[in-house]
């Protein structure tokens, strides 16, 4: 049955097709086709808006007609197939990038070095060794279903972390995929909704977050948190503070 509700409204002229607008959809209602963004089904799209924001030609609005409801299940349906589908595309020779766009946006995963290479870096050098496996890092570029979620030890990090805290990549990022942001200015809305996502098709085995101790730093442990209640799923989350001069709090 038809219902009247809000819904994501592109358009085409406007649209470039940079794909920015895709990874901020944490339904995976847009996608590019024929270079163009466009919403697949309208019983994905929540009606929210949070990937309006995110498109630089003002191509997206709200609008209010008549169309399918929202349906969760469908969502989470779609989520879960295109994991599945993502993961058979495994292996190829070049990953998939999000949309067609900014390449800061492609999924990449990278080899870490093997036990015998890194003994072999000088003692001197051994602080400059990444630990990163994996890009993009921001929250808002990596969807759901990215491949290097699967199963992953997660490190949620406020983006003033890796400028305070020297040791994150030895203490923290080893062996965990990052996601960063800032829970002051970016949506936080959003936010909670992609973390629901994330736990409902990704099979997250823990979560780190690390904040700073500053007030506008709290939110970020509630955003995981209430992403992780809204997925009905049972993750332990582990929080750690970072001092203003870069020490670990607790």
């Amino acid at each position: 049955m038809k219902v009247i509700r809000k819904i994501i409204e592109i358009d085409e002229e406007k649209c470039t097709g940079c794909g920015q607008c895709v990874p901020a959809c944490a339904e995976g209602a847009i996608e590019i086709v024929d270079g163009k963004a466009k919403v697949i089904k309208d019983l994905l799209c929540d009606g929210l808006g949070a990937c309006i924001g995110d498109c630089p030609e003002d191509a997206l609005r709200l609008v209010e007609r008549e169309t399918d409801p929202y349906d969760e299940e469908a969502v989470h349906k779609h989520l879960a197939e295109r994991a599945e589908k993502e993961k058979a595309d495994e292996g190829t020779p070049q990953s998939p990038a999000m949309g067609c766009g900014c390449p800061s946006s492609n999924i990449m995963s990278f080899s870490a070095p093997s036990p015998c290479q890194s003994a072999n870096v000088p003692k001197t050098q051994t602080s400059s060794v990444s630990a990163l496996s994996h890009w993009p890092v921001q929250i808002r570029l990596i969807p759901p279903t990215a491949p290097f979620l699967k199963e992953a030890d997660l490190l949620v990090t406020a983006d003033c972390v890796p400028v305070s805290y020297p040791d994150l990549h030895t203490t923290f990022l080893k062996g965990r995929k990052v996601m960063l942001g800032c829970p002051k200015f970016d949506d936080a809305q959003s936010y909670i909704d992609k973390f629901r996502d994330i736990f409902s098709v990704a099979n997250i085995k823990s979560v780190t977050v690390i904040l700073m101790e500053v007030p506008c730093c709290s939110g970020l442990p509630m955003i995981v948190k209430k992403g992780l209640e809204l997925s009905g799923k049972n993750v332990p989350v582990e929080e750690v503070v970072i001092s203003l001069d870069g020490k670990i709090k607790k």
